[in-house]
């Protein structure tokens, strides 16, 4: 009698695990889709602001914005109810509950970002009507916005990260998604500061260097840890500066006019960001030095290979960009590629545009870089330590 062999349960189950691990989501590119469909956005609304002023709250920058916002937070919400009353035990596990209903951490916190900007937006319309135009980016109703699109931007990340950390080592998919979304919070970040450390004006002085390393580091060794992907910190700051450049050369193509007064330059087209911070080199210098920190490292070393990598990740980015500065202030960048010297049609031009805003970091500006840069690093591995465990 000839016999066959049932297959191992265990097996099958695990093979079966891995397989629907690997692959992603359509949530999970709704996300993807919602973060970029945001920060596309809000680099539209900035440059439709500084070419033709605010004739309406209905611009197609904020219907960009606030669609990312409803996709992310629908899709999101929908994740969250098929969870809660047609999950599997499995799925039910591998999710938080919050009132009840259940569903994996990254939807949450996106549903609460999508909460946050819709809130916003009739603050910001009714802020406009009493006050008029905004003098800084972060006004209250922005801020209230800001905190929204990050709170998507992480969600994004986290929901990604879940599906990186529970898929098998050779699946791709879901450390570029990872990666991506990271880039994505990278340059929401930039913008965010903008005022501080996006023109090339201000990147010889002190404000830059201490604003830079409350950020980069931070963001940089916590992605460098926590990824799978080898080049995870390289990758998000490529993301980074590749959506700033498409959209500096995008935005140039378009005809547009100023439309409300005072107009003190004439500009016949879309005002492009400020090209992005030569962030690629920094990193790659941060992949190579975390990279090398075998995963499991005493805790001593893996403080002291952080701070490292965030002490040299400050002096590579010293270096390239003091020089790059100086080349975006000369004539030899105010072409389509680099678009420098572009302004907002209510700067009234002066020689101010080629100078620099003000002195040369100090020693002492030098040595309170360094000690926020220790800081911001010590916690970047602690937030990339967090996010290698984040498996729901």
């Amino acid at each position: 009698m000839t016999t066959i062999a049932p297959p191992a349960p265990a097996l099958a189950t695990r093979d079966r695990t891995s397989v629907e691990h690997s692959a992603i989501p359509w949530y999970l590119w709704a996300v993807a889709f919602a973060s970029t469909s945001v920060i596309i956005g809000v680099t539209w609304d900035i440059s439709w602001h500084c070419t033709i002023g605010r004739d309406t709250f209905w611009t197609a920058a904020h219907l960009a914005i606030y669609l990312g916002g409803a996709v992310a937070g629908l899709s999101c919400g929908w994740l969250v109810l098929a969870t809660t009353f047609t999950g599997t035990e499995r799925d039910k596990t591998a999710s938080v509950s919050f009132w009840g209903f259940r569903g994996p951490l990254g939807a949450w916190v996106c549903i609460w970002g999508s909460f946050a900007m819709i809130t916003s937006g009739p603050l910001d319309d009714w802020w406009h009507n009493a006050y008029g135009l905004d003098v800084e980016i972060l006004s209250p109703p922005h801020m209230v916005l800001a905190a929204g699109i990050l709170a998507i931007q992480i969600g994004a990340m986290l929901m990604a990260l879940a599906r990186q950390n529970n898929a098998p080592e050779g699946a791709r998919g879901p450390q570029f998604l990872f990666v991506y979304a990271a880039g994505v919070l990278i340059l929401m970040l930039a913008t965010l500061g903008t005022e501080y450390i996006t023109f090339p004006h201000d990147q010889h002085g002190t404000l830059f260097f201490l604003v830079s390393a409350l950020i980069f580091p931070f963001v940089l060794v916590g992605l460098a840890r926590s990824t799978r992907f080898g080049w995870g910190a390289t990758g998000a700051a490529t993301i980074y500066m590749g959506v700033t450049v498409i959209m500096i050369w995008v935005l140039q193509l378009f005809e547009a006019r100023p439309m409300l007064a005072p107009i003190l330059r004439q500009v016949d087209h879309m005002v492009p960001p400020a090209f992005p911070i030569l962030l690629v080199i920094p990193a790659a210098a941060v992949d190579l030095l975390m990279t090398r920190m075998p995963g499991g490292a005493r805790r001593l070393r893996q403080w002291g290979t952080a701070m490292s990598a965030g002490v040299v990740l400050m002096l590579v980015l010293g270096v390239v960009q003091w020089y790059f500065a100086e080349f975006l202030l000369s004539e030899g960048a105010r072409t389509f590629v680099f678009a420098a010297d572009q302004w907002d049609y209510n700067s009234s031009p002066g020689a101010w545009q080629y100078e620099f805003w003000s002195e040369p970091v100090t020693l002492a500006g030098a040595g309170w870089t360094a000690l926020v840069t220790v800081m911001s690093a010590s916690a970047g591995l602690w937030w990339g330590n967090w996010m290698k465990r984040v498996r729901r």
